[in-house]
């Protein structure tokens, strides 16, 4: 009797999602004990809540701090949670449409070059030369409509998501971050004389960031991990791309999402621009590398 007990199915299945009773969860909310699944939870000084307990006692006057509604990484939820997704996308078109309308002295000084010109002229212009904003501008600045159009594509259904997850400060430092490791590899490791462009590195950044979250969502990470496959095989057999900056923004993407969606609640925002710092050391180091070895 009790062994048969013990393997029914409805004695083992977990409790459904009080908001979404087809998905099963683990997770109570700790005022009300009510099953939520990760949707629905929101994270507090002790465990999770459910939305209508973290919006405060009674439901009226502001929510306390620590019961205010968090993305999974801690940040605050917004109004629009697309909005920097939104933001980034006109940037990069902005500059697209300022790289075609303006002279082709505009784009020289956009795009990332480590030496120019080259011997036996006397170089005048790149990172090498002091011109470290070229490892930002690069991140914004494209040439072709298709490649921008690849770009901003990718980063409309990979930023949005995270953007959600993860809040506008966590999402923007990742982006940048990831970017300018993208940018700091193409520095060291391709031709001083090689000008590039574009915000692939930012946007395989956004790639390892997606499967640190889809991690953390226990979700089926197989569609990520063939995408990201497809993208690769792409990198290495397509000419005239830059996959220094597509290796260094993904290594950078995924760490830094790795660190923001896992670390631990009560060293969170430590751990998480922690891993950031670690990162822009890395980026400086390697720059500085290069210049000495340019220089």
């Amino acid at each position: 009797m009790d062994h048969a007990a013990a393997g029914s199915p409805d004695a083992q299945k977990p409790p459904g999602c009080y908001r979404h009773p087809d998905r099963e969860t683990g997770i109570s909310c700790t005022r009300c004990e009510r099953p939520i699944c990760p949707d629905c939870m929101v994270n507090a000084s002790v465990g999770f809540h459910c939305p209508e307990c973290a919006t405060g006692r009674g439901g009226t006057g502001p929510a306390p701090a620590a019961s205010r509604p968090r993305t999974l990484a801690g940040g605050t939820i917004a109004a629009d949670p697309h909005l920097l997704t939104k933001i980034l996308i006109g940037i990069n078109a902005a500059v697209f449409i300022a790289v075609h309308a303006l002279s082709s002295s505009f784009l020289g000084d956009m795009v990332l070059i480590g030496r120019w010109p080259p011997a036996p002229f006397v170089p005048t212009e790149g990172v090498a030369e002091g011109e470290w904003y070229r490892l930002v501008t690069t991140m914004f600045t494209h040439q072709e409509i298709w490649h921008i159009g690849f770009n901003m594509l990718s980063l409309w259904f990979l930023g949005g998501p995270l953007e959600a997850a993860l809040g506008r400060a966590r999402y923007l430092t990742l982006y940048l971050v990831s970017g300018l490791a993208g940018s700091a590899l193409t520095y060291l490791l391709a031709s001083p004389t090689t000008a590039t462009l574009g915000a692939s590195g930012a946007v395989f950044g956004l790639f390892g960031a997606t499967a640190a979250l889809v991690r953390r969502l226990n979700a089926d990470m197989r569609p990520i991990v063939i995408l990201l496959a497809i993208n690769l095989v792409f990198t290495f057999t397509w000419a005239n791309i830059a996959w220094q900056a597509h290796v260094g923004g993904l290594v950078a993407g995924a760490a830094i999402g790795y660190a923001m969606l896992h670390a631990p609640r009560e060293r969170r925002t430590l751990v998480q621009y922690g891993t950031c710092a670690v990162v822009l050391v890395a980026v400086v180091g390697l720059t500085l590398l290069r210049t000495a070895q340019l220089t």
